[in-house]
C-alpha cells in the first residue's frame, strides 16, 4: 500500500490543532484550569508587569476568536481563582499562584512537545511556520471582512 503525504489543508490543519489541545487540556484538567484561561494566564504571564485589562481582553479575543464579553468572563474567572489580581480597575497582574500554574503546567508541557517535534527538521517546521502564518493573517482578513 502507497501512502501519500496529505497537503495541508483545513482538515489537516484543524487535526494537528485539536490532537495538540487535546493534550494541553489533559494537564490543565489536572490543575482545574479550562484551555480558555490558559490562553488568558499566558498572556500576563509573558508580560513585563502590569497588563491593561482591555489590551488582555483584545489579545484573549484575537487568539481565541471570542466576543470581549467572553473574554472579560475568563479575566474574571482567573481573578477570582486569585490567579490573576487586579491592581487597578484597568490593570491586572498575575499572582504568586497563577506563576505557579503557569510555570507548573508549561513544565508538564515541554516535554511532551519535546516528543511531538522530535526529528522533524528545522526547515520543514521553517516551512510549515511560514505556511501557517500565512494561512492565519488570511483567515484573520477573512474574519474581518465578515465582521465588519
Amino acid at each position: 500500500m502507497t501512502t501519500t503525504t496529505p497537503l495541508v489543508d483545513p482538515r489537516v490543519i484543524a487535526l494537528a490543532h485539536y490532537a495538540g489541545r487535546a493534550l494541553l487540556e489533559k494537564v490543565l484538567d489536572r490543575h482545574g484550569a479550562t484551555f480558555q484561561q490558559s490562553v488568558t494566564l499566558r498572556l500576563v504571564a509573558i508580560a513585563d508587569g502590569p497588563v491593561e485589562r482591555d489590551h488582555l481582553v483584545d489579545g484573549v479575543v484575537g487568539a481565541l476568536k471570542i466576543d470581549a464579553a467572553e473574554a472579560h468572563t475568563v479575566v474574571d474567572e482567573l481573578i477570582n481563582a486569585e490567579l490573576l489580581s487586579s491592581q487597578e480597575p484597568s490593570q491586572v497582574r498575575i499572582t504568586d499562584a497563577g506563576r505557579k500554574l503557569y510555570d507548573r503546567t508549561s513544565a508538564e508541557t515541554a516535554p511532551i512537545s519535546a516528543r511531538i517535534y522530535a526529528g522533524i527538521p528545522t526547515e520543514d517546521l521553517a516551512a510549515a511556520g511560514r505556511v501557517l502564518t500565512l494561512i492565519t493573517e488570511r483567515a484573520n482578513a477573512e474574519l474581518a471582512a465578515l465582521t465588519t
